[in-house]
């Protein structure tokens, strides 16, 4: 996700300082022209504008805290905005924004005396980053919002405000909750009525026409065979990785119990997933929870 969204900012013009432990893409980023650097502190000292995109909370912590991290320099700081794109809890982007902003800066801007932060995460998957047509969802301060603007719609087509630090990361964990129980749901009432005698080209001309239309049946369908460029369609692989999906319903069940709020769907959709990726599915696009939970199929 990261270098497709690098490339993007590459075509808008945006000069570049890169690091991936991923010694293949600072190759490629170097041949593309753009500086590439060894420790997120390096990239810190020769920026004004940070960029992340990381899998988990633990590594936005290191990225950022940790030893030869984003704030390791110590004050003040270069950079006067960060903006973490990684799909993490809400809780650990309001602490490391917390950081951030108790930072100064180097060189004052627009009257700017501490540096800000953005949770940004994105919705659209790689094929809408490679495309520039993800949609973010912002927390953070609205100044902040209104000066990064720019970039976002370099790398997307769309971005949301959704109010303070921490709701961008809230908004994400909700809409991927949202996007599993639907999947859920969906592939449950297609191998229901498989097994009953009814077509699934059949139950998806009903659905698509009638109060069960939604994205995971007219833009994402489950079963093989009923629809084009998509994941089913092509074994279940590209996509949205199951082991990302179990990801982040596990951020959004322990958000849900922090706060002591009864989510008894969540709890069952990561228990599913779960079971999916233990199973040896993990790399298999989450739709794959038709085959191979609900029809218990497995490859051949």
């Amino acid at each position: 996700m990261g270098s497709r969204m690098a490339d993007n900012l590459i075509k808008a013009g945006y000069n570049l300082a890169v690091h991936d432990i991923n010694h293949n893409v600072m190759k490629m980023f170097s041949d593309k022209g753009a500086l590439t650097e060894d420790s997120p502190l390096k990239v810190a000292e020769t920026s004004d504008v940070v960029i992340t995109m990381l899998p988990s909370s633990n590594h936005v912590l290191d990225v950022y805290t940790g030893q030869n991290g984003l704030l390791s320099g110590g004050n003040p700081l270069r950079p006067w905005l960060f903006i973490d794109s990684s799909t993490i809890d809400p809780q650990t982007s309001r602490k490391v924004s917390a950081d951030v902003c108790n930072c100064s800066l180097i060189h004052k801007r627009d009257g700017w005396k501490t540096p800000a932060m953005l949770d940004a995460p994105v919705s659209g998957g790689v094929l809408a980053a490679e495309s520039g047509a993800l949609t973010f969802m912002v927390g953070g301060t609205e100044e902040a919002y209104t000066a990064a603007k720019p970039l976002f719609l370099s790398m997307g087509k769309n971005s949301i405000y959704c109010g303070g630090s921490g709701n961008g990361a809230t908004a994400k964990i909700c809409n991927n909750l949202a996007m599993a129980i639907s999947m859920l749901g969906v592939s449950e009432a297609f191998a229901l009525g498989q097994s009953l005698g009814i077509a699934a080209s059949t139950l998806t001309k009903i659905f698509n026409s009638s109060s069960a239309r939604c994205w995971s049946s007219d833009t994402y369908n489950p079963v093989p065979g009923v629809m084009d460029g998509v994941p089913s369609s092509r074994n279940y692989i590209g996509g949205f990785a199951s082991k990302l999906m179990a990801k982040d319903l596990n951020l959004a069940a322990a958000s849900a119990k922090e706060i002591r709020l009864k989510c008894p769907l969540t709890s069952q959709a990561e228990k599913i997933f779960t079971e999916l990726c233990n199973n040896g599915h993990e790399a298999k696009d989450f739709s794959g929870v038709f085959r191979y939970y609900y029809s218990g199929k497995d490859e051949q």
